[in-house]
């Protein structure tokens, strides 16, 4: 394998904290980081928009049992840390009934810089999302990549759907995440780019308009990292298990190599349209793996599963590469076989007729095979 770039891993996860006997969404985020920061340490337990929310980062990973070990260490503190206060966290992209307008923004100067420039948008963005980088130095050949693993984008979401319900009731989106959060410019997938240049002048001409103060503020679906030599994926709904998210990270990761394998071969790709890019994206929010994607090449509608299995098909190499393919391919039909956690909340809800359940489930397949792992 190529060694000049690392592909390493890194995984970002936000938390809900809810209240146990309410199920309510509750601000107790400062007491929770404060608890858990003492053992993963501030950089890995941090701060989000809302009081009610929490985000860690895991350490550099250089490769999936790291990841899986990273993950199970920062949900068991964070949960551990919840409990002393009398709380529970919960992986979902949206809480299931909690409303928006009884979450108090964090007071911090990011944050409140950002209700006051989105307003009502941001009011309701009580969203929980995950977020992957793959180390990559060269950002020039980055956009390359970004370029290549746009059109796959789609496929990612499908399979990390997790976010069926809003203010009590059923949104009839896998992911309703996603149609919150794309309501704000300079979201969902990128426009392809000649070059680093064309970039790079894109970037300071959204500057010099005053329509960003700075690149950490484009909030497409993959990215350029503005804080670390990596590519940002964006697209996933946090996941509800350990297990989806180490099987998310995989695949990106894949996606990653097979696109810089591609582009450092000047194999050429095509340059979907963007509002081809953004249906096939609307259509993955909308149904997940309960219905059809779009195949952005061929232009034609097909099965969720088939185009999971192309997906699969198309990156099995660098799977291989990276020792992940029996893993990754594993994990993708388990999924593909218990349904993702929109479905999965979905079958709670049909059976109970509860949110409460739902909530319940949350809460324990967010805990699922991290209390009782053992830790190296």
């Amino acid at each position: 394998m190529d060694t000049s770039e690392n592909f390493t891993l890194g995984v970002e996860e936000e938390y809900q904290i809810i209240d146990p006997q309410t199920h309510q969404l509750c601000g107790r985020a400062s007491q929770i980081i404060k608890s858990a920061s003492k053992i993963l340490g501030e950089d890995i337990v941090q701060p989000e928009l809302y009081s009610s929310q929490i985000e860690i980062a895991t350490s550099v990973c250089q490769d999936l049992a790291e990841v899986r070990q990273e993950l199970i260490r920062c949900r068991r503190t964070v949960i551990e840390a919840a409990k002393r206060e009398g709380r529970v966290i919960g992986a979902a992209g949206i809480h299931p009934f909690s409303d928006w307008k009884q979450q108090q923004v964090t007071p911090k100067s990011r944050y409140q810089k950002l209700k006051q420039e989105f307003q009502q948008l941001i009011s309701e963005m009580v969203i929980f999302g995950c977020h992957v980088h793959v180390g990559l130095q060269d950002r020039s050949l980055a956009i390359e990549v970004i370029n290549r693993a746009r059109i796959w984008l789609s496929v990612l979401l499908a399979l990390a759907a997790n976010s069926p319900f809003w203010l009590g009731q059923h949104t009839g989106y896998a992911s309703y995440r996603t149609e919150l959060w794309n309501r704000l410019p300079l979201t969902g997938p990128p426009l392809v780019f000649n070059d680093y240049e064309e970039y790079d002048n894109l970037v300071k001409a959204l500057i010099a308009t005053n329509v960003i103060e700075d690149a950490t503020k484009i909030y497409w679906d993959i990215r350029l990292s503005e804080k670390f030599p990596t590519i940002e994926f964006r697209v996933a709904d946090v996941c509800l298990t350990v297990e989806e998210t180490v099987a998310i990270a995989g695949l990106i990761r894949g996606l990653a190599r097979t696109c810089y394998q591609e582009a450092i071969h000047n194999t050429p790709f095509v340059a979907v349209r963007h509002e081809l890019l953004r249906s096939a994206h609307w259509c993955a929010a909308r149904y997940g793996l309960a219905g059809n994607l779009i195949d952005v090449i061929k232009e034609r509608p097909v099965p969720a599963k088939d185009l999971v299995h192309q997906f699969l098909d198309y990156i099995h190499p660098a799977l291989n590469e990276f020792g992940d393919w029996d893993e990754i391919s594993s994990l993708v039909e388990r999924i593909l076989k218990q349904g993702n956690g929109a479905q999965r909340q979905m079958a709670v809800y049909q059976k109970t007729g509860s949110y409460d359940e739902v909530i319940e489930a949350i809460v324990a397949q967010t805990a699922q095979e991290v209390i009782s792992s053992p830790l190296e």
